[in-house]
């Protein structure tokens, strides 16, 4: 079955406020070198997500592409992001999904190391934990996911499915890696992958400090 045709003023739209965002975080120093990739939800059938590679501190609209739930390209013979298929995944999963957002900063990177054998990252009693969609008190405690790193998407992807059987989640690390974070729309997103970096870096921080 061919696919729909996407809606070009809804991507441009989509285009210009990844752009926007993604450089933001590269000033942040979380996207080293080509690394990471980023994408929105456009409509039912149709994702705006970074071309593969690139340096994301210089992202302009260009380097943005159409994928379909399946990952496929759609309307052009561009390469997606090596892990397309983890954002298409996700968008499936949570049809609320409007935005995935994937970074791979120090703090994320070492954390993803460090707790990879316990398969997670115990976050608990942070007054931040509110930021979580559906999280009103500090009284809580979060599993933030380490999944084992692949080059087989479709094997990660699985593991991702099947680590998020278990319960409610805002975003997984993959180890060696970086974060996946996602959100009902840019802002949501954003509000997660923040919280998220600032949480490993306190947890990273008091394991040196108990040393």
């Amino acid at each position: 079955m061919t696919a729909k045709a996407h809606d070009v003023q809804r991507f441009e739209r989509c285009a210009a406020e990844l752009v926007a965002n993604v450089r933001e975080l590269a000033a942040f120093g979380w996207t080293p070198a080509t690394s990471s990739n980023f994408s929105m939800r456009m409509d039912p059938q149709h994702v705006a997500i970074t071309a593969s590679g690139g340096d994301k501190g210089r992202l302009d609209t260009g380097g943005i592409m159409v994928v379909d739930l399946d990952g496929a390209p759609v309307g052009t013979d561009r390469r997606p992001s090596a892990e397309t298929l983890l954002h298409t995944r996700l968008y499936r999963r949570f049809p609320d999904a409007g935005c995935v957002l994937h970074t791979h900063s120090h703090n994320q990177t070492v954390a993803s190391r460090l707790f990879a054998g316990a398969g997670h990252v115990r976050l608990e009693g942070y007054e931040l934990l509110k930021a979580f969609a559906g999280n009103s008190t500090h009284e809580t405690a979060v599993d933030l996911p380490v999944l084992p790193n692949s080059q087989d998407m479709l094997a990660l992807s699985a593991l991702a499915d099947a680590e998020l059987d278990r319960g409610p989640a805002w975003g997984y690390l993959i180890d060696g890696h970086g974060l996946y974070a996602w959100g009902r729309d840019m802002a949501e997103a954003r509000r997660h992958l923040e919280a998220f970096e600032f949480l490993l870096g306190c947890e990273l921080d008091l394991r040196r400090l108990q040393r």
